[in-house]
């Protein structure tokens, strides 16, 4: 579980695209300023707001960043999410699961993506940046003015809604923490929706179904 809050941007330092191998289809490898010695093998980080598994770790020298650790990719999280385009050198959000003493600065992220959306518009305003994110209809019931919505692993807040889009506003902070601030029209991003509605959807839909 995760709040959408990024505590690092990581840099996409390999991926190995093979079949056959003996830990599966693809693995990449992140660099990061995370001190990899408290990361335990197997435990999960958000990346762009996919979660994903540690499987090997270790420290970096002469280098930008302190450390670099391992995960491996599944088929469907390839097809799923933006990862099937990610390659060397690409700029990732990052986030550490949540302990039960964390601040909740964000809102509840299972970091299991919902789809993808697409940059439409982006306008300066104020010093902020207001992006409108066209996105699929099976998830466009769960979007809400004022409502939360995960975007490449950072919890936002909608400002406003249309049939196949919403709106969000990027302070200056969050621009230069995250990878947002880099964003161009035609990007594509990992979208996941509020827990609550998901689960206020699913609710809703069983009541129905019994009822008829």
């Amino acid at each position: 579980m995760f709040t959408g809050i990024i505590t690092d941007v990581g840099r996409i330092a390999k991926v190995a695209r093979e079949t056959g191998g003996e830990w599966g289809d693809t693995r990449m490898v992140v660099h990061t300023n995370y001190d990899v010695e408290s990361i335990d093998i197997g435990a999960s980080i958000s990346h762009s707001g996919a979660c994903m598994t540690v499987v090997e770790k270790g420290l970096l020298e002469s280098s930008a960043y302190a450390g670099w650790y391992s995960f491996d990719v599944s088929d469907e999280s390839l097809d799923k999410t933006t990862m099937g385009s990610w390659d060397e050198g690409r700029l990732i959000n990052l986030e550490r699961a949540m302990t039960a003493k964390d601040e909740l600065g964000g809102h509840l992220v299972t970091g299991h993506v919902d789809g993808r959306g697409q940059v439409l518009d982006i306008e300066e305003i104020a010093g902020s940046k207001r992006i409108r994110f066209q996105t699929p209809n099976e998830i466009m019931f769960a979007i809400a003015p004022k409502g939360s919505a995960c975007v490449d692993g950072v919890s936002l807040t909608v400002n406003e809604v249309g049939k196949d889009w919403f709106e969000v506003n990027i302070i200056p902070h969050t621009a230069e923490v995250t990878t947002l601030g880099k964003l161009g029209i035609g990007d594509k991003v990992n979208l996941e929706i509020d827990l609550i509605a998901r689960y206020v959807a699913r609710y809703l839909s069983h009541m129905k179904a019994r009822d008829d």
